[in-house]
């Protein structure tokens, strides 16, 4: 039994990503341990660039915000799902606060193995996810992670497009799919 953590970008509580990063959770709560954190939920200052962690006890940021918890939730996790909007061909500013924060020789202790992705654009251009997926498959092979996939949904818009759209049950099954 794995323990999944999803990390969902979006500010909108029950929105179009929420949805598809749910869907994925009860597909993959079948066999796993699965906890979704939501940057709705939580309170993370972004990363000045100062470095102290590196030299702190612990490698601890200085920073007395929410990552902490963060922190300790990925120290378990095996596989981390990443879900955001697309805004402007980015991840939410949100998320790669959180992500950003990961700047720290801390994640050297975690026991990641996988990491996977759920996207959710409104446009429908061609090339709407290319510069998210160039850096996912960076931080693969940087941290020579294994993908255990992506779902990526275009033409959502407004809360709720995403429901009846396929992407939901492919999300799910992804999840069951993970032993």
């Amino acid at each position: 039994m794995n323990n999944i953590i999803v990390l969902v970008g979006s500010m909108r509580k029950n929105g179009n990503t929420a949805l598809l990063a749910q869907s994925f959770a009860k597909g993959a709560s079948k066999n796993n341990n699965v906890e979704i954190i939501s940057v709705s939920d939580v309170n993370v200052n972004p990363c000045i660039g100062c470095n102290t962690c590196f030299s702190r006890e612990g490698n601890k940021c200085f920073q007395n915000d929410d990552m902490t918890k963060i922190y300790e939730k990925l120290q378990n996790a095996d596989i981390v799902i990443i879900a955001s909007p697309v805004y402007f061909y980015s991840i939410s500013a949100s998320l790669k606060t959180i992500i950003d924060r990961l700047h720290t020789p801390m994640r050297n202790t975690f026991k990641i193995k996988k990491l996977g992705l759920l996207l959710v654009g409104a446009a429908n251009l061609q090339n709407l996810f290319d510069p998210i997926i160039m850096q996912y498959q960076m931080v693969l092979d940087f941290f020579k992670l294994e993908s255990i996939g992506t779902v990526l949904v275009s033409c959502v818009k407004d809360p709720g497009d995403i429901n009846g759209n396929p992407a939901l049950q492919e999300a799910y099954e992804l999840g069951a799919s993970i032993y």
